[in-house]
């Protein structure tokens, strides 16, 4: 019998163990324990962005694992959330809430096909590796999720439940996700030492107020995300036009010595 190295395996078993809890949440949504299925989903995200670093870290990178982490992630992030968002909001609009819950799921299962193919054919070493192509699926989730976690926060004396509104802001976000608007993916960002010291800080502070004051928390992170949007835009645009000037050096200059040669 073929064994399979443990290194491999173990980001599986992290992949596995996020569908599981992603799955969790429908359940608990259809029950009407949305508070605990909005836990759920946001577990899902941080073992879903935890499993493919663990695996490149070890060593344990395979393509096995990379088609289970996209179907994992098309359940936590595409249909978990479309059956959460129909269950608390949208199942009130019924037969157009239910159609605008499928064009979600849609959505996830077109952008994250899009991203396998061009994972595929992106230069690892492109500028370009540090921008995704539309918003990302596990931040669609969070994105749709808003106004249910905005009702579950301290900051609901200023929200009223509308579910026209959600409606329309699904819509946005299945937009978004098929779109080609470019938005930060960090993937080869290098920075220095001291920057990645007050980034640690930041980071334990962040999870320390998502333990204490989760809902908050995830409102600030969820406004603060779509804040990005049209600045990654401008920014992916800028290094375009920067980036291509100096293409059109580099040939400039090979045309130059071709001459003098």
């Amino acid at each position: 019998m073929k064994k399979i190295d443990f290194r491999i395996a173990l980001p599986n078993f992290i992949t596995i163990l996020g569908l599981c809890i992603g799955l969790n949440s429908i359940k608990l949504a259809f029950e009407g324990n949305f508070e605990k299925s909005i836990i759920f989903i946001v577990i899902a995200a941080i073992l879903d962005s935890i499993d493919g670093r663990i695996a490149r870290l070890i060593n344990g990178t395979s393509k096995f694992g990379a088609e289970l982490d996209s179907l994992t992630d098309f359940v936590n992030f595409g249909v978990c959330p479309g059956l959460i968002i129909y269950f608390w909001s949208l199942s009130n609009i019924k037969f157009y809430g239910w159609i605008v819950s499928l064009i979600f799921v849609v959505a996830c299962c077109l952008r994250l096909a899009r991203f396998n193919l061009s994972n595929e054919n992106y230069f690892k070493n492109d500028w370009r590796v540090n921008f995704f192509s539309g918003v990302p699926a596990p931040a669609a989730a969070g994105l749709i999720l808003l106004p249910m976690i905005f009702s579950f926060s301290e900051f609901n004396y200023i929200y009223l439940k509308n579910d026209f509104h959600n409606l329309i802001m699904v819509i946005i976000v299945s937009f978004l996700m098929v779109s080609k608007i470019p938005t930060y993916a960090f993937k080869k960002i290098q920075i220095t030492k001291n920057i990645f010291i007050i980034l640690a800080f930041i980071f334990v502070l962040y999870f320390g107020l998502l333990f204490n004051k989760t809902y908050e928390t995830l409102v600030i992170t969820g406004i603060f995300y779509l804040l990005l949007i049209p600045i990654s835009f401008f920014n992916f645009i800028n290094l375009k036009k920067t980036y291509e000037k100096k293409a059109k050096r580099k040939d400039g200059d090979s045309i130059i010595s071709d001459e003098i040669f």
